[in-house]
């Protein structure tokens, strides 16, 4: 492999692990600021031990995100730089606010609530809270929009001539309003923070789920499992409606990318939807699939005629995507959406019908199913990202222009096996210290230690 799939491939190591953490934190910010604001409310115990425990598996997760996310930025220097200077006038400023002010919110008041918690009063607590759960939904939004204005770029000229950005080699800044808020963006904050929150709610219902079977701190766990499970069926919901929002952006601004996760190779009126399917190739579609007659063209125009784009209408098949991942990445991600759907549904239906802490079965796919909503982000990022090569900036810079012209393969295959070590490392005091703060578990009500203490 040369030096230009190698840094794809480390750069994609890198980010994906890395979105693993955030996944999990924003939507666990937000459901600690819940249950501190209904502590403050309330005064209930529960609530202040839940908010307690819950803190601490948030510190856990955002700290382990901090140390991958140091290793990904290196990359923009290292195996990058080409891309770096091409776009740092605009790339530089939301990648700088997010380090500046949403991290340093984020990390201000975590601090406050962990080491300052017993000196605090009950409102700066709560406020300290929500302050967290703001600084990580500001941290996504300046994420957002860089990774967003890639796909769409606006406010930007191009220097030297703005008139043929074919020879340009960067791009400036003109309207920071427009490259804030490019077309993309808001469709995709909206869907990321959705499916955040869903993560961090399946995070709480699994172990909410462990610990009722177990018999184990079952008025934490039951006050949680229906706050989780509530926060995870609206979640869902809000997925799909979110996710048909940006599918319908895809389809006007990047066409070629909707016609590879539909497997569209035709222009064609009548189109039709496919469920599922073995993937096309980058040849030609595959028959073996499962689909509803005409149901694109209904899903994008309410009409069962209406014409939709295919890969065709760009004849330099040097320019598609990688129709078969893009295609898998697509309909898995929806597959497993529905699936967290139907889940959730049914444990809405159990707790109406007062039965949901006796359906062991259902505990069980709780607890099992605590990754999915992991999976179905990974997805949907290798969907995005995939989705439009072969530019690394669309219609502007192709990712064969932005990688490091002086770095050579041997360098970017040795610090890619660092990382490898590096991450596995990572990993693995992740995964051991949230077992320990899982084991260990929230503070028991007064008097109740001789009852769970030894379970």
């Amino acid at each position: 492999m040369d030096a230009l799939d190698l840094a794809r491939i480390q750069f994609a190591l890198t980010i994906s692990f890395h979105f693993v953490f955030p996944t999990i934190t924003i939507g666990l910010s937000g459901i600690v600021a819940i249950v501190e604001t209904l502590r403050w409310w309330t005064r209930n115990d529960v609530y202040d031990r839940l908010a307690v425990f819950l803190t601490r598996l948030f510190a856990v997760t955002f700290v382990t995100g901090v140390v991958s996310g140091i290793v990904m930025e290196f990359q923009f220097g290292t195996n990058w730089s080409a891309f770096s200077g091409f776009v740092g006038d605009i790339f530089g400023a939301p990648l700088a606010a997010e380090a500046i002010f949403a991290f340093f919110i984020e990390s201000t008041f975590l601090g406050l609530l962990i080491f300052g918690r017993s000196r605090l009063s009950s409102t700066a607590r709560w406020l300290s809270a929500c302050m967290v759960a703001f600084g990580t939904l500001f941290s996504a939004f300046w994420i957002l929009v860089a990774g967003s204005w890639m796909h769409t770029p606006a406010g930007y000229e191009c220097y030297p001539d703005p008139a043929n950005c074919s020879t340009a080699t960067k791009v400036v800044l003109v309207d920071f309003a427009a490259a804030v808020f490019s077309p993309s963006f808001i469709p995709r904050f909206l869907h990321t923070v959705a499916a955040c929150y869903v993560a961090g709610a399946f995070f709480v219902l699994g172990i909410s789920a462990y610990y009722l079977l177990r018999g184990r701190h079952l008025d934490v766990a039951g006050v949680s499992l229906r706050l989780a499970l509530v926060l995870a069926f609206l979640g869902s919901g809000a997925m799909f409606a979110t996710g048909d929002m940006q599918i319908r952006e895809v389809a006007e601004y990047q066409p070629l990318k909707f016609a590879a996760m539909e497997g569209l190779f035709e222009t064609q009126r009548g189109a039709d939807l496919t469920i599922y399917g073995l993937p096309p190739s980058q040849h030609g579609p595959n028959d073996l699939k499962i689909a509803i007659p005409d149901g694109l063209s209904v899903l994008m125009s309410l009409d069962p005629n209406a014409e939709v784009k295919g890969l065709d209408q760009q004849p330099d098949r040097s320019l598609w995507p990688p129709v078969s991942a893009v295609f898998f990445g697509f309909h898995t991600m929806v597959g497993i959406g529905s699936l967290m759907l139907l889940l959730m549904t049914l444990g809405v239906f159990f707790w109406w019908r007062r039965s949901l802490e006796k359906r062991r079965w259902w505990l069980w796919l709780a607890v099992l199913a605590i990754p999915l909503p992991v999976a179905a982000v990974e997805l949907g990022w290798m969907v995005t990202e995939m989705g439009r090569q072969p530019w690394i900036i669309q219609g502007l810079l192709m990712t064969s222009q932005g990688v490091s012209p002086g770095v050579p393969a041997s360098d970017v295959a040795i610090s890619l096996a660092g990382i490898v070590a590096l991450y596995a490392l990572l990993f693995g005091l992740w995964l051991y210290t949230l077992r320990k703060e899982i084991v260990r578990g929230p503070a028991e009500a007064p008097g109740a230690q001789a009852t769970e203490g030894g379970n």
